[in-house]
């Protein structure tokens, strides 16, 4: 086979020695163009498959650089393996009980809110209402794999800035296992996480009336938010909302860049968040809500969004017949223990990458078009 390109070499193997793993090349050749990219590139040619390594560069252009700076999130197509996907779906659907009443193969049952019989306290496998949270698995290989790609790995560096990533720890410490996942027990649950936070899904409303839509930002403290669909979800459908530039404007309410006070926990009150928010945030947040149109993430098995720290988002409601079904991950940089609990910066920005803080805000109608902004 002859190379595409003297800046390349290519080597290829038989399809069958690596089964799963490049069932989808496509996911991992999508945003791959031989012009601008510093990974492994996978192709499909002649029944093998061909690796081809280039010099480290970027992955993402400047317009997704500039339109992620301006809006605080940006959606990439197809960045998960198909495989994989459906791998994680499976370990999903197995985590229900045997006498469970909901059946993949009957979507009739899919139908939420979870009846009594399928309810689970249990934060390492929730299942209350229409929300469905596996985070036992979060330090699997498998979910490690899908969320920790070196294209994800090289993507994240785009952004924070290249060799300043946690990197997750198989058979580490998952979200939820010392308790109430979330601020304010016993232990930062997310802090102590070494691995994706989990599989998250949300059961269709059925004839729920429709409920007006609601934002928030995460308490726990982390960088750099992924949200993959390991399933097809439909608009309205579920998928994660967010509130266009809100990063910006809630970055300076916060008392702290990655993190914000908290009340004690009080073992009698094991939901109770226990977060403290300024003054500041909830007059901000009130007039997002207000003067800005959310964008819903809907999109097919592979897709991701990637978003800021402090960007306004939700959990869509779901008005359709079908689960959605998300994997979670928080990128965190090294010095995020140090950073976390210092004021913001006057420069947001001051902490990620040269190539993001240089960055002009400016980007085309076509971008915006493909990041759905409205």
């Amino acid at each position: 086979m002859e190379s595409f390109d003297t800046n390349f070499s290519i080597v290829c193997w038989d399809k069958s020695a690596y089964g799963n793993y490049f069932d989808n090349y496509e996911a991992l050749t999508s945003h791959t163009t031989r012009a601008n990219r510093g990974l492994s590139v996978v192709s499909y040619y002649s029944g093998c498959f061909s690796i081809i390594y280039q010099t480290s560069k970027m992955i993402l252009n400047q317009e997704q650089l500039s339109f992620f700076k301006v809006n605080g999130y940006l959606m990439l197509p197809k960045m998960l393996a198909s495989g994989l996907c459906e791998k994680a779906c499976e370990l999903l659907w197995s985590s229900l009980p045997e006498e469970s009443k909901i059946k993949r193969e009957d979507p009739s049952t899919h139908i939420g809110p979870f009846t009594e019989k399928d309810l689970e306290d249990d934060v390492t496998n929730l299942r209350q209402g229409y929300k469905w949270q596996l985070r036992s698995i979060g330090t699997d290989q498998l979910l490690i794999d899908l969320v920790y790609s070196e294209t994800l790995q090289q993507i994240a560096e785009d952004l924070l800035g290249k060799d300043t990533l946690v990197e997750p720890k198989v058979g580490g410490k998952t979200m939820g296992q010392h308790g109430a996942a979330w601020p304010g027990g016993p232990v930062d649950p997310a802090l102590d996480n070494e691995g994706a936070r989990g599989i998250y899904a949300t059961l269709p409303y059925g004839d729920k009336e429709k409920e007006a839509d609601y934002c928030h930002t995460d308490g726990h403290p982390f960088n750099l938010g992924l949200v993959g669909l390991i399933d097809d979800v439909l608009p309205d459908g579920g998928a994660l909302k967010i509130w266009p530039r809100s990063h910006s404007r809630l970055y300076p309410t916060f008392q702290m860049q990655y993190d914000q006070p908290r009340i004690p926990f009080y073992p009698d009150m094991p939901k109770f968040k226990g977060l403290i928010q300024s003054l500041e945030y909830e007059k901000e947040i009130t007039k997002i809500l207000k003067d800005t149109k959310p964008v819903d993430c809907w999109g097919s098995v592979g897709d991701v969004v990637l978003f800021h720290h402090r960007i306004a988002h939700m959990a869509g409601h779901n008005y359709t017949n079908k689960i959605r079904q998300a994997v979670l991950y928080d990128f965190k940089k090294k010095d995020l223990d140090e950073s976390r609990t210092k004021p913001p910066q006057d420069d947001m920005w001051g902490d990620w990458s040269e190539s993001l803080k240089s960055v002009s805000e400016t980007y085309s109608e076509e971008t915006a078009k493909s990041q759905r902004l409205p």
